[in-house]
């Protein structure tokens, strides 16, 4: 196989997940659950590595129903513990909590299998140029199906995360909401993670969106900024994993980081129209 062959499968699993993630992201920063995707993320790992030390492949089908289900769980949890009202415990605690504990709960499983530094690497940062057409096939219609739900429900889920307040004054089951919401989401992070690993889930998810609303409060605008944002740092990323010899999906990552500093550093030091946009 050429390097482009054995390169494109990556780059375009990159573009699958920056489709729907930079999407997911908006409601994410908006409802400031920062780290849910983290969280739901490793919920997902766990799942998965008790499916493996179940007797299942870490990638086939059994390991993939282990980690649906444990992600499902963790997103009922999450939809069932937020409040509209003023609480003590904030639900980025909770999302925080699970995620430490599903983390060391991680680790303990594979403790008791072999080979567990392999797979524990492989949870965090995924091994993406291992991935098969017909997995990106798959992957790409249930991502389809998830975004074709969120645009039937799009006026729902937009405004709980813009404005919760006014969806409960008209009488909307938030709660309800929130989990269908969590739920999508869900069947999104277990594909996901099984591809790409914790990490560049997070990354996919979280720093398109947070560099477009550097720029934009508009949805549209970051959207395509996002979008735009996850296309080019996915193929330089591939591309230096690549030239530099690097772990690919570590590569993305630290790409992500490298092209938020500069947009950053954009928004502050360049006069344009995005001077007026909310810091």
């Amino acid at each position: 196989m050429t390097v482009f062959e054995i390169l494109l499968p990556a780059f375009v699993a990159s573009l699958i997940l920056t489709g729907i993630h930079s999407y997911l992201g908006v409601h994410v920063v908006e409802r400031g659950v920062i780290f849910v995707d983290l969280s739901l993320a490793q919920i997902a790992a766990l799942g998965g590595t008790v499916g493996y030390l179940a007797g299942y492949e870490m990638h086939s089908d059994g390991a993939y129903v282990f980690s649906l289900a444990f992600t499902l769980l963790g997103a009922a949890i999450f939809a069932f513990t937020k409040t509209h009202r003023k609480t003590r415990i904030p639900q980025e605690a909770i999302i925080g909590i699970a995620y430490a504990v599903s983390a060391a709960l991680a680790v303990l499983v594979m403790s008791k299998a072999t080979r567990e530094t392999e797979h524990l690497k492989e949870m965090l940062v995924g091994n993406i140029l291992s991935v098969s057409w017909p997995e990106l096939g798959k992957t790409a219609a249930l991502y389809a199906l998830v975004g074709v739900f969120h645009f039937v429900f799009r006026e729902r889920f937009l405004l709980i995360s813009r404005n919760e307040a006014e969806a409960v004054r008209r009488g909307w089951n938030v709660k309800w909401w929130d989990f269908l919401f969590y739920a999508s989401f869900g069947f999104v992070v277990t594909s996901s993670v099984a591809i790409a690993g914790v990490l560049l889930v997070f990354s996919f998810l979280i720093v398109p969106s947070v560099a477009a609303m550097l720029f934009s409060e508009r949805l549209g605008v970051r959207l395509a900024i996002g979008w735009t944002m996850g296309v080019v740092v996915s193929a330089v990323g591939v591309w230096l994993s690549f030239r530099l010899d690097l772990p690919t999906g570590a590569a993305i990552v630290a790409t992500f980081g490298a092209a938020l500093l500069i947009l950053a550093a954009v928004r502050r030091f360049v006069p344009g129209p995005w001077s007026t946009a909310a810091t």
